[in-house]
């Protein structure tokens, strides 16, 4: 199958978004799980204002690699794979 040279320039990068995403996730994975996250270190995110930035740091970089994972990368290949684009 030969794909359009669009197609699959958006493929590449759509491939090149999650590898950046996820390897920024597990720098952020790494900071935040260094050490165990416990009950008591949730009831610290109010006065430990860099513990707090990790959480939200982790959260959003998750939910972006899920975002381009899900919506974007995910929905394209059956429709590559039917020859539909």
């Amino acid at each position: 199958m030969t794909l359009a040279p669009d197609t699959a320039e958006r493929l590449r990068f759509l491939v090149r978004v999650a590898d950046k995403e996820a390897r920024h996730l597990a720098l952020t994975t790494e900071r935040l799980f260094a050490t165990a996250f416990t009950p008591a270190r949730v009831a610290e995110l109010e006065q430990a204002p860099d513990l707090a930035e990790r959480v939200d740091a982790f959260v959003s970089r998750f939910g972006r690699l899920q975002d381009t994972l899900g919506d974007k990368l995910l929905p394209a290949l059956p429709r590559l794979l039917r020859g539909t684009w």
